[in-house]
């Protein structure tokens, strides 16, 4: 009988083509929007964690300022910035720390084989590629003796090799001389490419050099602007923190009362509060597209009522000659939850499509998950249950004598 009851529901689906597909319309739409914005919003999340982790990895930055994010880090009139002994105390005096980093930076226009690009140039110690995770691509790291005499040699990034030297990506640039202002360094490295960052600045776009030639050479002074921390694994970053404020507070000469003139800036709390903001508006965007599911559940709802209408006398025709108030409920259900299942299988197929071609345009990784196709299918069906119940509950109560009487 149930097989039977399919078969008549399907029949009636296909003898009224465009009307079925116009009423899962709504159907199609929500469960295809859900499940693209959930994808896509994952996709998001995976990226931002990416990002935030190729800063380095358990990382600190600390910097002078009170206030952390944009225009936090850049200190301020009064403020003093850090020095090279700082980092030197970090390291020797707190315990779970695993490398520290003095970090200068300036803004320069490099020179090389008659092309010149606008950069920033990065002044610290070999400490600096375990504290941000970087690698070499081709070439080596400062040697000790060129990092105290501040010696004229340079690493540079991806993005200056590409736009200065050319080529393919490898050792091309090694050994060149790179005009930064006012001296010429020899290129020793290639950093090995990172990409794009978290707040979307090109982390390939930088020219590395000894901090005392940054000192020196470049900005004419003693100045630290960040000191980067990278904490060893299982350590506990809020005792490590309160550890660093303490003794930089101390170094600092702050009095009791005093405020903290620097910040420390924790990236994996960044970027939990970052994948947490991601995943809101996830969930936000998400539950305003399963509108459309309600919308489409209506639409079923009255296409099945203008169904039973158009079939009044079928109805009493079959409920006449014995058929069960039960095999005729079970005819218009059936029909509606094939209608929304249908609308759930064409929606899946067309968010696919879709969130494949959107992760590709926004640039974040593709995550199929079984789980909200499934659950998109399931409720799909489940509003066919739902909106299809009152107009089969009615062809079912009809009056076969009432019925066969219609016009």
């Amino acid at each position: 009988m149930l097989l039977n009851t399919l078969f008549l529901a399907l029949r009636s689906i296909r003898r009224n083509l465009l009307r079925s597909f116009l009423t899962i319309l709504g159907i199609v739409i929500g469960v295809s929007a859900v499940i693209t914005m959930v994808t896509l919003g994952k996709g998001a999340t995976i990226a931002v964690q990416t990002q935030i982790s190729s800063l380095g990895t358990n990382l600190l930055m600390i910097r002078p300022g009170q206030r952390q994010g944009p225009g936090g880090g850049g200190g301020g009139a009064g403020i003093p910035s850090f020095k090279e002994s700082d980092a030197e105390a970090i390291l020797a005096q707190i315990g779970g720390v695993a490398a520290v980093a003095p970090e200068g930076r300036a803004s320069v226009t490099v020179v090389a084989n008659g092309r010149n690009w606008a950069t920033s140039v990065t002044g610290s110690s070999n400490a600096w590629f375990d504290t941000g995770n970087w690698k070499l691509a081709a070439g080596r790291t400062f040697e000790p003796d060129e990092q105290t005499a501040g010696s004229a040699v340079c690493i540079i990034g991806e993005t200056v090799r590409r736009e200065i030297y050319g080529g393919a990506v490898g050792a091309v640039g090694l050994g060149e001389q790179l005009r930064i202002k006012q001296f010429s360094c020899e290129v020793i490295g290639v950093l090995a490419s990172k990409g794009q960052a978290a707040m979307g600045n090109d982390q390939d776009d930088t020219v590395l050099v000894p901090l005392h030639t940054l000192q020196r050479r470049v900005t004419g002074n003693q100045k630290v602007a960040t000191l980067l921390v990278s904490m060893e694994d299982g350590s506990d970053s809020t005792r490590l923190k309160a550890s660093l404020r303490q003794l930089l507070r101390e170094r600092r000469k702050l009095a009791e009362g005093d405020d903290d003139n620097f910040n420390i800036l924790d990236t994996q709390q960044l970027a939990e509060t970052l994948s947490g903001t991601t995943k809101v508006m996830t969930t936000l965007l998400g539950a305003v597209a399963a509108v459309s599911l309600l919308v489409g559940g209506i639409g079923i709802m009255n296409i099945m009522l203008v169904s039973v209408t158009e079939r009044t006398r079928e109805i009493g025709l079959r409920l006449a000659i014995g058929a069960l108030e039960r095999e005729v409920l079970l005819q218009f259900l059936i029909e509606a939850v094939a209608l929304a299942a249908l609308g759930g299988l064409i929606g899946i197929i067309i968010a696919t499509g879709a969130s494949m071609v959107l992760a590709r345009v926004m640039g974040v990784p593709y995550l199929f998950d079984l789980t909200i196709n499934l659950l998109s299918f399931v409720f799909s069906a489940g509003i066919g249950v739902v909106f299809g119940f009152f107009p089969a509950r009615r062809a079912a109560r009809m009056d076969p004598i009432e019925a066969l009487r219609h016009e």
